[in-house]
């Protein structure tokens, strides 16, 4: 059970964070080779590097879906009655939740035509449906964290729906908390 938990709240971002820090890590190691006489450049770092970038893309979907950081206007979401809100946040999540399956459902389409055309990646050599099932993932990952988010939006229906402000000034609060326990 402790594991399940932890993957509802670490899978996504543990994974960002592997990424972010092979994007660096190469960066920081494709700068360092071109300063050395005589060595040629990684011939293969770009395009890690890219690949890295579409991957977290596609992985941060299901992330800012479970994390409710979704592009959206929460001053006129506060304008609303607390019923209205919750009805509010419940159409969202059913709208994304559609919309990852959507997506999710023909990007298995795209995948499978990129596995018939046996293309290589030039620099690397991976074949480029390794590179395009991240994209098929991120999708079906994004719409089960749509209906995640659909069901705990159900389940605090009658609890009191925070203010923007609210919201961020309590998240500020559990930060705060969390780094004064990290000193002690």
């Amino acid at each position: 059970m402790k594991v399940l938990h932890w993957l509802d709240k670490h899978m996504e971002e543990t994974f960002l964070v592997v990424m972010l820090v092979l994007i660096s890590c190469v960066s920081m190691l494709q700068v360092i080779v071109r300063k050395i006489p005589g060595m040629s450049s990684l011939t293969w770092a770009e395009e890690f590097c890219r690949f890295m970038w579409i991957w977290s893309v596609f992985i941060s979907l299901p992330y800012t879906i479970r994390m409710e950081n979704m592009l959206r206007v929460g001053v006129l979401k506060d304008l609303l009655p607390d019923f209205l809100k919750k009805i509010v946040n419940l159409a969202v999540d059913i709208v994304t939740m559609l919309s990852m399956a959507y997506l999710g459902y023909y990007s298995v389409t795209v995948y499978q035509n990129i596995a018939r055309s046996n293309e290589i990646s030039p620099a690397m050599q991976w074949h480029m449906s390794f590179v395009y099932v991240f994209m098929v993932i991120g999708f079906f990952l994004g719409a089960v964290r749509g209906i995640q988010m659909i069901l705990i939006h159900i389940r605090d229906f009658h609890k009191k729906e925070l203010s923007t402000i609210e919201q961020t000034m309590q998240d500020a609060a559990k930060e705060a908390n969390m780094a004064k326990e990290g000193d002690d």
